[in-house]
């Protein structure tokens, strides 16, 4: 870039703009810049006994540093989300760090940066770098007018994170919020929102960043239990049938397909793999009466609970990685915007929740000695389809208030940030 005009423009650009975005000046090398500009611009290499051949060379490099980390950073983030939440939990048992972090993200394209700085439209994609988006716009706001140290740090890694080349949330359109460090759970549709407490999974098994689509719920659903908690949790109760008889567990043969007698099932052949464990639907199910399925690789989801005091607590760190929801029948009713009184109350039925309706009423009346639970719904799919949007921010927007909130770090991302980018942000 040399000494031409734009080199001034950079500088000013800069001195500007860092603050305004989090960012540290050290790290685009601005007290260099300044002091050899002003070399340059003053003509006093012979008074500073400094050779030319020494300050423009640094100077450019200087300069061309600051336009490349400042271009690309603000387009694709200071570190690498994947790279680092995917490198932080390493599990000895299967020699493999455990995937925290699944969102797609683009790799930066320094050539284009680079291209950009030796063209005549540097300056133009430079002021154009910062990211557009409103959550952006409102952390910004928020840090110009924070003067504590620690808040301002907090916002500056918040800001961080909508610097990733991610799926983001659509501003307008339904969608499923699931804030981890908040420990709520916002639906968003239109002009009304839907909130509601969750609990996430515990620091061990962590519940994983991700965004998919709400294809599907099951209402009264089996659970089959995952291997890791087989392994962990019920293969030492190998032979105990009470144990499963209490917890309504079955045991089937993956080859044959048959049910086997747990009383008759060792340990080693509950961690051999070869058997199928589940949980049968209903009451005291783990997943409740209710859960809404989207594709993912670790088979998390949303769902109900029975145990319902756990949302009582205010850090709701529990779960082996799904996200239990506190309010799971208004959760339905919001991916099913369309349903009649008649649908919902065969819901409610099946959920066991009181009718709303006669019909509904009569139907409990005629049928007060049927076996439990009802199973008037069954499986329905969502259509069209909803976004839900797994995410970690420390501070945020409550999408029902619009208010700028804070909460704790409770996976520890905030820490991981800050150490993996501490050159850059304040």
């Amino acid at each position: 870039m040399g000494v031409q005009p734009d080199a001034d423009t950079l500088l000013n650009f800069l001195r500007r703009e860092l603050p305004r975005q989090g960012l540290d000046s050290t790290a685009f090398f601005i007290p260099q810049i300044v002091e050899d500009l002003s070399i340059v611009h003053h003509l006093s290499f012979d008074s500073l006994g400094i050779s030319i051949n020494e300050v423009l060379p640094r100077l450019d490099y200087h300069l061309t540093m600051a336009y490349v980390r400042y271009t690309i950073g603000q387009r694709y983030g200071y570190v690498r989300p994947d790279r680092m939440f995917n490198r932080m939990d390493f599990m000895m048992n299967r020699n493999e760090y455990v995937r925290l972090f699944d969102y797609e993200v683009k790799a930066p394209e320094y050539q284009e940066a680079l291209q950009k700085l030796f063209s005549d439209d540097r300056i133009n994609y430079l002021e154009a770098s910062q990211p557009s988006g409103r959550l952006y716009r409102v952390l910004q706001e928020q840090l110009e007018k924070t003067s504590d140290k620690e808040a301002r740090h907090t916002l500056a890694v918040n800001m961080e994170r909508c610097r990733w080349q991610t799926k983001q949330p659509d501003e307008n359109g339904r969608k499923v919020l699931v804030n981890i460090p908040a420990l709520q759970l916002w639906a968003v549709g239109g002009d009304s929102v839907l909130n509601m407490k969750i609990v996430c999974g515990a620091t061990t098994t962590k519940t994983p960043l991700l965004h998919s689509e709400i294809r599907y719920m099951q209402v009264n659903p089996e659970w089959l239990i995952p291997k890791n908690i087989i392994d962990n949790e019920v293969a030492h109760r190998g032979g105990d049938s009470a144990y499963f008889a209490r917890n309504r567990y079955f045991i089937v043969d993956r080859s044959s397909g048959d049910t086997l007698n747990p009383g008759k099932v060792s340990a080693e052949q509950l961690r051999s793999g070869r058997l199928r464990v589940g949980q049968k639907g209903g009451v005291g199910n783990s997943l409740g009466r209710i859960v809404f399925r989207f594709p993912n690789r670790f088979d998390v989801y949303l769902h109900d609970t029975s145990n319902r005091g756990a949302f009582n607590r205010d850090r709701r760190t529990l779960s082996h990685g799904c996200v239990r929801v506190q309010k799971p029948f208004d959760l339905a009713c919001y991916l099913l915007p369309e349903s009649d009184e008649w649908f919902l109350d065969r819901l409610r039925i099946s959920m066991d929740i009181p009718p709303e309706t006669t019909r509904g009423r009569e139907y409990l009346r005629e049928h007060a000695e049927d076996p439990r639970p009802f199973r008037l719904v069954t499986t329905q799919h969502i259509s069209p389809n909803v976004p839900v949007y797994i995410m970690y921010y420390t501070v945020y927007p409550n999408p029902s208030t619009g208010l700028i909130e804070t909460w704790p770090d409770l996976y520890g991302y905030d820490k991981a940030i800050s150490r993996a980018a501490k050159s850059f942000l304040l």
